[in-house]
This record gives structure tokens, sequence and C-alpha cells, in this order.
């Protein structure tokens, strides 16, 4: 058993031990799963320790007989992408869990319940980051559907059922088309180098243009709702809106990058041509969520309707890095999964404080924080900054080698994207204007400031924020070397820079 397996089995083993405990004892359900999940994130560190930056194949990889009949295997191993966004899953979950202590206490099945779903959903994004067979990720692609529709459904609020009921059937749709393609590229394998649905041998397979077509479809839909894309996007403001802080932490924070990284590891890797046919329209979509999000994120009343918007032009710039086809461009969306997981954690959270606070979500009805809760105020304004990309926080260096990357390649798509830059400053300030600053909006005159508990929640997702603006370099040196295999693959070199005489 490889220490991969042993970190993706972990939360299951805490899942099953929080299972025997007693259903009333919150308490101690809770300490179970902060305790379980923070060595869980430790392991986790402990794997990338032993990661050789030097090697762009799989590593810590294990491969195990499952459906013998139809070759499928229990088959994992990580490169230097798939292991950032491990170490980002792993670090979030014991901080939603400590930052959302409470969040348990009013759900429909209380805290045991809770508890067991967020273990096992940390079980599956560990997986679908890890999986080599293409089956073993469509199963974890499809399993993350069930914890999430119950953390929605039982333990969010306003039209929660709706909401949940929405995400299920939008993602369903996307794994039905995914599994439909899946079928079609094991057919292929079937006939030209036997049944296999491993990713490194699918790579290999001569496919028709029209045929490859399709099945990048497929897969791409797929991805382009989980991830999500104009104009697959509309289940995710419901959900975010509907869904508790904590749930939309890791809906926003982990889950959503599944779409992006499998653009990267299936759409890409696996039908190159296809890639180089659809890119132009790809791009243009991804400009089109930048600044749709950026538009409608401006008009929002809601402090969680704005977070969710700003994630679809976020989005648009992750795709649009993706499809650049450059490394620049490359390993800047795969950082900017990273660097928007941490900036879009810290913002729920802290915008879930504040309306547990103010028992209201309306953005208005929090005027003059700055004078109340100094604390939570500047933790706001930090986490708004990095969604803003200012330079010296973490989000900055992604954006700008996304944007560097397309431009060498799609100038014109670069300069309209860099409109969503300026967007940004007004759904990012106007909003800070209106909590923070001015006079005291009535009823925020006695709101308390971060307890103890909050302050260690949010510490680290800010330091992580504020690191990774000044000094990106040890994350970005894992992701190169898989960013410039996957684009070479693709069958891309860079632009060469052209100098005028």
């Amino acid at each position: 058993m490889s220490l991969l397996t042993t970190i993706g089995l972990m939360p299951l083993i805490a899942a099953l031990i929080i299972g025997f405990l007693p259903k009333l004892n919150d308490e101690l359900i809770k300490r179970v799963a902060f305790i379980s999940t923070t060595l869980i994130a430790i392991a986790s560190i402990f794997l990338a320790t032993g990661f050789d930056r030097s090697q762009t194949g799989f590593q810590f990889t294990q491969s195990n007989s499952w459906i013998s009949a139809f070759n499928i295997n229990y088959a994992v191993g990580i490169d230097g992408i798939s292991l950032v966004l491990i170490l980002l899953s792993t670090i979030l979950v014991p901080i939603v869990i400590l930052a959302t202590w409470h969040e348990s206490d009013v759900g429909r099945w209380g805290s045991k319940v809770f508890y067991i779903l967020i273990l096992v959903l940390e079980t599956l994004m560990i997986g679908v980051f890890a999986a080599t067979d293409l089956f073993l990720f469509y199963v974890f692609f499809e399993a993350m559907l069930i914890p999430v529709y119950f953390l929605i459904g039982g333990y969010g609020s306003g039209e929660k059922s709706a909401a949940a009921v929405k995400f299920l059937l939008y993602s369903l749709f996307g794994g039905l088309l995914m599994l439909a393609s899946i079928i079609g590229i094991y057919v292929i394998a079937d006939n030209q180098i036997g049944a296999t649905f491993d990713i490194t041998q699918l790579a290999k397979l001569q496919i028709d243009d029209t045929t490859e077509n399709l099945l990048f479809l497929g897969f791409f839909i797929a991805f382009a709702i989980k991830a999500p894309l104009v104009p697959f996007h509309t289940w995710l403001p419901d959900a975010a809106k509907s869904a508790t802080p904590g749930t939309s932490v890791l809906l926003l924070g982990v889950l959503d990058k599944v779409g992006t990284y499998g653009m990267i590891r299936f759409c890409i890797t696996l039908f190159p041509d296809a890639s180089k046919t659809f890119t132009p329209y790809i791009i243009t979509l991804a400009v089109i969520s930048i600044l749709y999000g950026a538009f409608m994120a401006i008009g929002q009343k809601e402090i969680k309707g704005l977070i969710a918007f700003t994630s679809i032009s976020h989005f648009g710039f992750i795709t649009m890095g993706i499809f650049a086809m450059t490394t620049q461009g490359m390993s800047g969306a795969a950082l900017y999964m990273v660097n928007h997981g941490f900036s879009t954690a810290a913002l729920f959270l802290i915008a879930g404080w504040m309306i547990k606070r103010r028992n209201s979500s309306i953005i208005s009805d929090f005027g003059g924080l700055q004078r109340v809760t100094p604390v939570m105020a500047w933790m706001f304004f930090i986490a708004g900054m990095s969604s803003l990309a200012l330079p010296g926080l973490s989000s900055f260096v992604s954006e700008f080698l996304v944007l560097v990357g397309t431009y060498t390649r799609y100038p014109v798509a670069a300069i309209i994207g860099t409109l969503g830059i300026v967007l940004a400053a007004l759904y990012v300030l106007i909003p800070v204007q209106k909590t923070l600053h001015g006079p005291i909006t009535p009823g925020n005159e006695n709101t308390t400031d971060l307890s103890l508990r909050e302050k260690l929640a949010i510490a680290p997702v800010v330091a992580v924020i504020i690191a990774m603006g000044f000094y990106p370099k040890p994350v970005l040196d894992l992701i190169n070397p898989t960013a410039e295999k996957v684009v070479t693959t693709a069958g891309f070199t860079d632009p060469a820079p052209q100098v005028r005489k």
C-alpha cells in the first residue's frame, strides 16, 4: 500500500471512528474530526516532502486489479499538479472544521452525520486527483456528488432542497456525457492496444478526427459544468447561497477544481488534436465567463452571491490559461487553482461569520465594521484584495502568468480578459466600502470581533495568501515540469519572443 493510498483511507477510518461515538456528544465528535483531518494534512505535507520535483511522471503509484473482466484497476499516482490540489484539499478541511465549529448544530441529522459526510468527501477529493485509471476517476467524480448533495440539502438554508437537486442534476448530466465518452474510448482501446483504462496507455491511441472531437466534447462539457464555465454555470450561485459557509469553501475551493483539473488531465492529454480544434471556442467561452462573472458580481446585493459570481470570473481565467497552450499559461492556471482555493476559503469563512453575527447576508447591512470588528474587517479586506489580484497577494502571480501566457498566443483574448481585472476593482472595492467603512449601520453597534478559535482558523489561510504572493516558487517548482509536459504532449511549443529592430 502506497503512502498516497494510506492518506486517502485515513478520512474513511476517521469517519468509521466517529460512527461509533455517542450521537449526542457533539464536542467529542468535532474534536475527533478536527484532530483526524489535521493529521491527514500533516501526512499530505510529508508526502510532498518525498516528491521528486525533477520527474514529470506519476509518483507514489499503486495498481491493483479491481474488475479484471474489463481490466479496471485501482490505480493511483500523483504528478506536480495533482499533488498541489491534494495539498489544497487536505489543508482546507481541518481549517473548515475549526472555522465552522457550530455549523452542524442546526442541521437535519446532527453533528455525527455532518462530519462523516465531510470525511467521506475528503477521501473522494483525494481519490479524484490521484486516480490514474479512467474508470476509477469516473467513480470518484460521481461519488463526490452524494456527500455534497446531503451537505447542501441537510445543513444549508433558504432554498436548500432546490439548490441541492439542481446541483445534482447538472452534475449527473455531465457525468453521463463523460461516461459515454469513456465507453467510446474503451472500445477504441480494445481494438488497438487491448482493453484498458490506464490513462498513460489511452494517450497513445490513434483516433479519427470526428470521433476524437465527439469524445472530447463529452469530457469537456462534464468538466465545464463542474468548473463551472458559462453557459454551464447556473447551478453554482444557487448552491453557494444555500450551502453552509464550510460546504461552500469545499465546493468552490476544491470540488470545482476537479473540472479544470480534468481539462488538463484528460481533455488535453487524451485528445490533443481535438483540443487544438476547439481551443479558439473555449478561449472565447473563458473570456465570456471572465466578463459575465464580473458584471454579475458587481450587481449582487448578497455577499454569498457576490463570491459565487467572482468565482465564475476566476474560473474563466483558469480555463483561458489552460487552453492558451503555453507553459506560462498552464503553470499560471494550475497555480490559480490553488490560490483561488485559499482566497475563496477566506472570503466564505469570513462572510459566514459576518452573516451569523448580523443574521443577514445583505451587503448593505454590514456598514462600519472596521470600527466595531477591526480584526474581522482586516481579514475580509485582505481576502478581498487577494480576489482582486493585488500585487503582493497570491492571486496576482497566477493571474499575471495566465495573462502573459495567453497574450503570447491569443493577444486579443488576453487584452479583453484584462478588463476582468478592472471590473474586479468594482466588485471588490464597492462591497469593501459598504461593509467596512462609513457610518455604523444600525444593529452593528454590538457586533463581536473574531473569537480565538476563529482567529486560529483564518490565520493560516491569510498566511498562505501573503506568502504565496511574495514567494510562490516552491509551488511553481512542483507545477512547472508537469505543465511543460502537458503542453509538449499536446503538440504545442511556446511562441518565440518577437524582437522589433
